[in-house]
């Protein structure tokens, strides 16, 4: 009997450790610049105002491209005032993908910039993103 309470244990708290799933991304924003596609992601396919995680994934012909490093950043253009910019914290996860970190201020549309410099070349490109 004890034996197969400690089966049952081991099983419970094998379950309870095991990694969570993560959640299925929704594209935020997918851009073609030349031969290589630009997709933003995001769990909820969205920015929102405050913190937020995404996924920025390059593919050439719908396979990862290694583009080397890579920059996001936004700008939102304030009447009568200089525009409000913000940058992401980028980090590599797999090849031509990179985890991404933005803090947005305020609601709004922003003007996205992504370059990316390495194996795949040099480029950018440039996209609107609402933030509600």
């Amino acid at each position: 009997m004890m034996r197969r309470l400690s089966l049952i244990a081991v099983a419970v708290l094998g379950a309870l450790a095991a990694p969570v799933v993560a959640a299925e991304l929704k594209p935020i924003k997918t851009q073609k610049a030349g031969d290589v596609t630009v997709s933003m992601l995001s769990e909820s396919g969205q920015w929102k105002q405050g913190k937020n995680e995404f996924v920025l994934s390059f593919t050439k012909d719908g396979k990862p491209v290694d583009v080397g490093k890579a920059t996001l950043s936004t700008s939102m253009p304030m009447p009568g005032m200089a525009p409000m910019v913000a940058g992401a914290t980028l980090q590599p996860d797999d090849p031509g993908r990179y985890r991404g970190s933005i803090t947005l201020a305020d609601k709004g549309e922003r003007q996205v910039t992504v370059t990316w410099e390495g194996p795949a070349g040099k480029g950018s490109t440039r996209f609107s993103v609402p933030v509600r």
